[in-house]
């Protein structure tokens, strides 16, 4: 059914895998259509009463944009990409179950949204997290809301100006990881708590979801409407396009020589 993703249910419980490991897991438009419809799907499966999103492989939760797509993009594209991503984080903002991130490796860019949009978040010291679009040329909107909400505005503007990445250990003292163990006891540990959250009553879990995506919705909507204002103008400039092609030519240098 799904090509860029797999998806299983033990249980109550539903777990949906980004399946790019030759990419990292990062995603394109394709793969964000899949994951918005099994969202969906698993939102509306009455046996599924919690979700699991991971990565496959051992190496990335996901990379987050696919940079052989964003590489080409003219400004009407730019402003189409934005519409593609309410999409998705409005699938994930419509959830009634809760979903838990099972952080088995790095989670940049928009992979970082879309974790920070998970309500629980489990990882192991090598998960490492992240807002590093502005090293792209990318301009950030809904990732510095995001961390803004979370963590204050000072450490939201020194990581998305510096686009560096965090350690899982970071994140969790910061309060970005719930939950942090070995590698290996990434999944038991999703699966465990998706498990005790698939206890809980349904309609006060519902509920509490829903208030949620209430509170937030101004601060959401705001942020897409300034993504498609400002990728407009950044691919107007010419910059993102210089940037990629500008890292696509480094690593196949580094490839060359290695």
């Amino acid at each position: 059914m799904y090509e860029f993703l797999k998806v299983s249910t033990e249980g109550k419980v539903g777990t949906i895998t980004l399946n790019r490991p030759d990419v990292l897991n990062a995603w394109h438009s394709p793969m964000r259509r899949e994951l918005a419809a099994a969202l969906e799907a698993m939102n509306a499966d009455e046996e599924v009463r919690a979700v699991i999103m991971t990565g496959a492989g051992d190496r990335a939760f996901s990379a987050g944009q696919d940079l052989n797509e964003t590489k080409s993009f003219d400004t009407e594209r730019a402003s189409e990409w934005i519409e593609e991503w309410r999409a998705l984080y409005s699938a994930i903002r419509g959830m009634s179950k809760p979903l838990i991130a099972a952080l088995n490796g790095v989670a940049a860019g928009s992979a970082f949204q879309v974790a920070l949009q998970c309500d629980i978040r489990i990882g192991h010291a090598g998960s490492k997290m992240g807002q590093p679009e502005i090293n792209s040329g990318i301009a950030s909107t809904l990732g510095p809301w995001l961390m803004k909400e979370m963590l204050g505005l000072s450490r939201t503007i020194e990581l998305t100006l510096t686009g560096r990445m965090m350690d899982g250990e970071e994140c969790h003292h910061i309060g970005l990881i719930h939950h942090l163990v070995l590698a290996e006891q990434v999944h038991a540990k999703a699966m465990e708590v998706a498990g005790q959250l698939a206890e809980k009553p349904p309609v006060a879990m519902a509920l509490n979801k829903r208030r949620f995506a209430e509170m937030t919705q101004p601060g959401f909507e705001d942020a897409l409407a300034a993504g498609s204002r400002n990728q407009k103008e950044a691919y107007a400039s010419g910059e993102p396009q210089r940037m990629m092609e500008a890292f696509f030519a480094e690593r196949t240098k580094r490839k060359q020589n290695a």
